[in-house]
């Protein structure tokens, strides 16, 4: 099964993750078929902490990869913060 999770990387003590589209048999940091993204969980200020490529996302799902539950919440996170004009109005 193809899935959609975070492999890690970094130094010691500097949590750096890139988001992966990779075979769920495969070792965590192991091979992947495709980086889609990363999050950077220790972000300065300034600094970009997370980046996906929704349409790739998009495209994987649709060829049945599943989102890890840390991916998923990332995605969610990410869908708020780039879209906040996706609320409707209040009516007056």
């Amino acid at each position: 099964m193809v899935v959609i999770r975070l492999a890690r990387g970094g130094a010691k003590k500097r949590p750096y993750f890139n988001v992966v589209v990779a075979d769920s048999r495969n070792r965590r940091d192991g091979r992947f078929i495709e980086r889609v993204g990363f999050y950077n969980p220790i972000a300065r200020e300034g600094e970009e902490a997370l980046r996906l490529a929704h349409d790739r996302i998009a495209f994987w799902q649709g060829r049945g990869a599943k989102l890890s539950e840390t991916v998923e919440g990332l995605v969610k996170k990410s869908t708020l913060v780039t879209t906040p004009a996706a609320q409707p109005a209040a009516a007056a």
